[in-house]
C-alpha cells in the first residue's frame, strides 16, 4: 500500500506562512505509522556514498524513520574541479545519478513502498529533475515525495535558477532552472546566505555576492547540525511545496575574524552592522538575507537593483549601523579573548564528522595539534580519496603528488576558456533579448551584474584545486612521518 507523507510538520508549534518561527521540534516530523515508507538518502557533491554519520543526521533531523528503512543510495556526485581533477563533471553526474535514482524509486515503488527521497546540494539537482521524469511516467504523487537541503534549484535564490539556461562547457556544467513546486510533496529547506541555494537577487551587490561565496563554506555544509535549525522560519506551502528558510547566525564574510585573538571579535562587531545591510540590499532587503519580494516558489532570475529601497532608506539605516559598530567594538574591547576561538568554526568542524571526512568530533583544531592534520586530511580525502602512504610506497606519494600539483593547471585554464568565451557569449545572448524587449538599460547592466556574480564561481573553480592540492601534499607527507 502507498501513502503520502505530506507536510509532516506535526511536533510543536506551526505558525503561519510567511514569517513565523519555529523550534527545532517543529521542524521534526510527526511518528505517523507509515510501515511502508522507505527513504533514499543521497549524498552532496563529493560523497557519493553517504557515510553512516551522515545518514543518521539526515534521518534524526529530517525523516524520522526506521533506520532499517532509511537507505543509502549510490550516486556519482562528480562537480568537476571541486571534487578533483579526475572526477565527472557536473551535468555527466547528474545524469547518471538520475538514471540510478528513478530506477531505486521503481523497484521500491513496485514494491507496495512509498518512497521518500532525500536529496542535499548536487542530489537535489538529481531529485528536481527526476521529479519532471516521474510525472511524465505518471507515476502518482501519493508514491513518492522530497525532502531537499541546500537545493542548487531553488526557485528563489538557487544558483541554477538565478542563471538558469547557461551552460559553461568547459567545467560540463548546465543551469537548469527551478525545482518544480507543483509535481510532488516536497519539503525545501535553505541556509540564509547559502551561496548554492540563496544567492543575490541582484548580484551588481559585491558584497553581497562575496558573502555568499563565503556562505557556501559556512552555510551550505551544515545543513545537518542540528545547532543551526533552532530558528526555521516556514515560508509557506505553494502547490505540493513547503519552503524554510535557515536564518544565519553570522555574516559568513566576516566570521573567519571571529577566529583572531583580541581584536577579531571587536572588528567582527564593529563591521557586522553595515555589512549586513549591505549584503541585504543583494536581496532587494536592509534586514533580512533573503528575497521577500516574491513568493518563494516563483523562479526568480537575477535582476539589476532593489526597486523598492530609496537612497535614503539607506543612507539612514548605513549611519545607524555605523553608531552600532562603534558601541559594539568599544564593548567587546573591554573583554577582548586572548586565545584563538574556534566557535564559528563549529559548524563546519560538526560538518567533517557527519561527512565521515574526520575520525571524530574536532572543537579546537589546535588541541591536539593532530586536530590540525585531521582537518587537512579532511579536505584530501574529499579532493582525492582516503589513500594511505606508507614507507613502502613512498615513490608512489612523490610521483602521486607530482602528477596532482601539475594536474591542477587544467581547471585553470578551464576557468580561463570560460572567462574567454562563455561569459561573453552569455553577455551576448542577454544584451539581444533585453534589447529586443526594449530595455536598455537591462540590455547594459544584466551582462554586466551576470559577469559580477560568476567570474569570482569561475575563477574560483579554477583556484580551488591548488588548495585541494595543498592538502593531499601535505596528507602525504605527514603520513610518512613515524
Amino acid at each position: 500500500m502507498a501513502c503520502t507523507r505530506r507536510h509532516r510538520l506535526g511536533r510543536g508549534l506551526v505558525a503561519s506562512a510567511g514569517g513565523a518561527l519555529l523550534g527545532l521540534t517543529s521542524i521534526l516530523r510527526a511518528a505517523f505509522a507509515f510501515g511502508d515508507d522507505t527513504a533514499l538518502v543521497l549524498g552532496p557533491s563529493g560523497f557519493p556514498v553517504p557515510p553512516t554519520t551522515y545518514i543518521d543526521a539526515a534521518d534524526d533531523l529530517f525523516l524520522h524513520l526506521p533506520a532499517s528503512t532509511v537507505l543509502p543510495l549510490t550516486t556519482p556526485e562528480g562537480l568537476y574541479p571541486v571534487t578533483g581533477v579526475n572526477t565527472l563533471p557536473f551535468d555527466s553526474s547528474v545524469t547518471q545519478g538520475e538514471a540510478t535514482l528513478n530506477n531505486a524509486i521503481s523497484q521500491q515503488i513496485a514494491a507496495g513502498n512509498h518512497v521518500e527521497v532525500f536529496g542535499y546540494s548536487q542530489s537535489s539537482t538529481i531529485a528536481s529533475l527526476e521529479m519532471s521524469q516521474l510525472h511524465a511516467a505518471g507515476v502518482s504523487p501519493s508514491d513518492v515525495s522530497f525532502v531537499l537541503v541546500g537545493d542548487p534549484n531553488n526557485p528563489d535564490g538557487g544558483l541554477l535558477e538565478r542563471f538558469a539556461g547557461l551552460s559553461i562547457p568547459s567545467f560540463g556544467a548546465t543551469f537548469s532552472g527551478a525545482t518544480p513546486s507543483d509535481l510532488y510533496p516536497t519539503d525545501i529547506f535553505t541556509h540564509e546566505y547559502d551561496g548554492f541555494a540563496d544567492f543575490p537577487r541582484y548580484p551588481l551587490d559585491v558584497v553581497s555576492d562575496l558573502n555568499a561565496v563565503l556562505g557556501i563554506a559556512y552555510e551550505h555544509a551544515t545543513y545537518l547540525d542540528p545547532s543551526q535549525l533552532s530558528n526555521v522560519i516556514d515560508l509557506g506551502t505553494y502547490a505540493e511545496t513547503t519552503y524554510y528558510l535557515i536564518p544565519a547566525s553570522g555574516l559568513p564574510l566576516l566570521e573567519p575574524l571571529q577566529v583572531l585573538p583580541v581584536i577579531g571579535q571587536p572588528l567582527y562587531d564593529l563591521l557586522e552592522p553595515d555589512t549586513a545591510i549591505l549584503v541585504n540590499l543583494g536581496y532587494g532587503s536592509l534586514t533580512q538575507g533573503w528575497d521577500t519580494q516574491n513568493p518563494p516558489d516563483a523562479p526568480t532570475p537575477f535582476g539589476l537593483f532593489p526597486t523598492d529601497i530609496n537612497p535614503s532608506q539607506l543612507f539612514t539605516a548605513l549611519v545607524t549601523g555605523t553608531q552600532q559598530g562603534i558601541t559594539d567594538f568599544v564593548e567587546a574591547l573591554r573583554s577582548p579573548s586572548f586565545g584563538f576561538d574556534f566557535s564559528s568554526l563549529q559548524p563546519l568542524l560538526t560538518a567533517a564528522y557527519t561527512f565521515g571526512l574526520t575520525p571524530t568530533l574536532i572543537t579546537n583544531p589546535l588541541d591536539p595539534p593532530s586536530n590540525l592534520l585531521d582537518l587537512i586530511n579532511a579536505i584530501s580525502t574529499f579532493a582525492h580519496g582516503d589513500v594511505p602512504v606508507t614507507a613502502a610506497n613512498i615513490v608512489d606519494a612523490l610521483t602521486g603528488t607530482v602528477s596532482t600539483d601539475i594536474a591542477t593547471g587544467l581547471p585553470l585554464a578551464d576557468a580561463a576558456l570560460a572567462l574567454a568565451t562563455t561569459l561573453p557569449q552569455y553577455d551576448a545572448s542577454l544584451f539581444v533579448d533585453e534589447l529586443a524587449a526594449g530595455n536598455l538599460l537591462a540590455a547594459v547592466g544584466d551582462p554586466l551584474a551576470a559577469d559580477v556574480a560568476l567570474g569570482p564561481f569561475a575563477l574560483g573553480f579554477g583556484l580551488l584545486p591548488l588548495v585541494e592540492a595543498g592538502a593531499i601534499g601535505i596528507s602525504e607527507f605527514a603520513s610518512l612521518v613515524p
